[in-house]
Formats: structure tokens, sequence, C-alpha cells
């Protein structure tokens, strides 16, 4: 590849339990050194940001059964700017839930469909447990285990724009 590509990964995270799934796959990431990685907090992307990029991964908490109001806030901000500028290029997504994280992944499935991304990746959800308002609204620390499991999808992503199989 002669341009060199670039891994943009969107989180929004409150207990910082997101932040760190992102952050590894950042590390992931950034072992390929052909790939440029961004991270960047939902609120400070754009759609210049969606356009530059050649890959997305995109990280948030299962609020509610739902993404974050910060990532929904870019989704809302972007989806048209860029709707058909994008199609074909790969996303994955990351997911930290108290219970099971799956209506989240699904909307961003959804989202992710109606922008003609391409799934490189099934959802991954690291489930915390947490379950009473406290515990909920605690500060979380994600395990090394699920920690090793995003930054191998950040690595992931990254080798596959590098090798241009996506």
């Amino acid at each position: 590849m002669d341009a060199p590509q670039t891994l943009l990964i969107l989180y929004h995270s409150l207990t910082g339990g997101t932040r760190q799934m992102a952050e590894a796959a950042r590390a992931g990431a950034a072992a390929e050194p052909a790939v440029s990685v961004r991270l960047l907090h939902a609120a400070q992307a754009g759609p210049d940001e969606v356009l530059a990029a050649q890959g997305y991964l995109f990280a948030t908490p299962e609020n509610l059964a739902a993404i974050s109001g910060q990532l929904k806030d870019f989704f809302d901000r972007c989806y048209y700017p860029v709707l058909d500028r994008i199609n074909g290029r790969p996303y994955a997504s990351l997911v930290c839930a108290g219970s099971d994280g799956q209506n989240a992944a699904r909307q961003i499935t959804r989202i992710a469909t109606g922008w003609r991304l391409k799934a490189v990746a099934e959802p991954l959800v690291v489930c915390t447990h947490a379950q009473t308002p406290e515990a909920i609204l605690a500060p979380k620390q994600i395990g090394a285990a699920d920690l090793v499991r995003c930054r191998a999808l950040g690595e992931a992503l990254a080798t596959g724009l590098a090798l241009g199989v996506f």
C-alpha cells in the first residue's frame, strides 16, 4: 500500500472500563508500523476524522441496554456527512457491559450496516457483572485476560489494514 492506513478508535467511557479496553486495542494496533492509530473520545471526533481513516473500532459501555449517549451523539453528528463515502471500510466493536452487552453490540452493527461498513470481527463484549447502582458507578478495572483480547483485536485490525485484506 502506498498511502499510510489509519485506524480510528472511537470510545466513550464514564467509569474507565471502556477506556481501558480501547487503550489496549490501541496498544495492539500500534505494533503494526504501517498503520497510524488514532484514539479519540467520541466527543472529539467528527466527520473529518471518520473520512480520514480507513478502518474503525467503536468502543462503548452498555448503558440501559444501548450504546452510550456520547457515542450515539458521535454517530448522530457524523452519520449523514459521511454516508456513501466510507462504504466497505472495515470495523469492529468493543462493549463494556454490566450484564450482557448484546443490545449495544447490535446497535453498533445496525449503524455500521447503514454506513455500509464491513464487520471484520464479532463484537468483543467484556462483562463486569456490575448490577447495583454503587457497582455500576464505581471505577472499573478490566481483567488482564480481557485486555489481552482487546489488544489482539486492535492488532488484527491494524494488520488487516496494513496487508490490504479488508
